[in-house]
């Protein structure tokens, strides 16, 4: 049985960076070539979620680099096509210090040994009446004592520069605090991010208005999307984030053509059936 259409951090993001995007991961779901950060992101992530499975003793820099390696083998024989991300062994082993690296950096933002978390990589979904059914993947949920909750996202990569904002990452954590109050009947007291490849860490500490306007702009970005897939048109937007997008060849700033949109695929990712079809 189909799941039901919904929004997420991520593809709420893809939709504000570029519709045509959005439609292309989100509707068309068109393949995309993975990317070395990416899965490094995603192997250091496994490794972090894995290491609350050891006693608190044995969450120690060295155990968790430890694994990182036989994480990675196991990635590989459920995706052989990873391989193709280096191209050889030195290369390879670059890669796998670089992500032993942000292990260590980890390690100097948190004890893990001091940590149990109540939730790791928590799968959430809250239906917002007369709105969209939201979704994701918290990293991680700690509960305190007297019960305070703290969300916290781990990023591989570096901290944002406050100068370009971190719109971003506030819309994630902001989206994150409205779902774990509206499921736990408890506004989240911190909300943290940290960065490891530089060590820094950004904290929000929401408040009601902050989770009244999350909702709001949640509304408006959704009802922005269902109007673009009723009208059948998801249009461009250009930035600098362009360079680093798969889909430049199905796309008409850049000269290519765009796809001829599929209704039935409009329906099923949306909820929604274009106008005109």
């Amino acid at each position: 049985m189909p799941r039901p259409p919904a929004l997420s951090p991520s593809r709420a993001g893809d939709f504000q960076q570029c519709p045509l995007l959005f439609r292309y991961r989100t509707v068309d779901r068109l393949p995309e070539a993975p990317s070395a950060a990416a899965t490094l992101g995603t192997l250091v992530h496994a490794v972090l979620e894995k290491l609350y499975d050891l006693p608190p003793r044995e969450r120690t820099v060295g155990a968790a680099q430890d694994r990182l390696e036989p994480q990675w083998r196991a990635m590989l024989e459920k995706q052989p096509d990873l391989a193709e991300l280096h191209a050889d062994a030195s290369a390879e082993a670059a890669w796998l210090a670089d992500g032993r690296a942000r292990l260590a950096t980890y390690f100097e933002l948190e004890n893990p040994q001091r940590l149990e978390p109540a939730g790791r990589e928590e799968f959430v979904e809250l239906q917002l009446e007369d709105g969209p059914l939201l979704r994701g993947i918290i990293d991680r949920i700690d509960i305190a004592p007297d019960g305070s909750i703290r969300i916290v996202d781990y990023k591989t990569g570096k901290t944002p520069d406050p100068r370009y904002g971190e719109k971003k990452e506030r819309f994630q954590m902001r989206f994150y605090a409205l779902v774990v109050e509206r499921l736990r009947a408890r506004r989240p007291a911190l909300l943290q991010l940290l960065f490891l490849k530089d060590g820094g860490r950004l904290e929000i500490r929401p408040t009601g208005d902050d989770i009244a306007r999350i909702e709001h702009e949640i509304r408006e970005i959704w009802a922005e999307i269902t109007a673009a897939a009723e009208a059948g048109r998801f249009r461009t937007r250009r930035s600098a984030l362009c360079g680093w997008c798969s889909f430049q060849a199905q796309c008409p700033e850049f000269g290519g053509t765009e796809l001829p949109l599929d209704p039935d695929a409009v329906e099923r990712a949306l909820g929604v059936r274009p106008a005109t079809a």
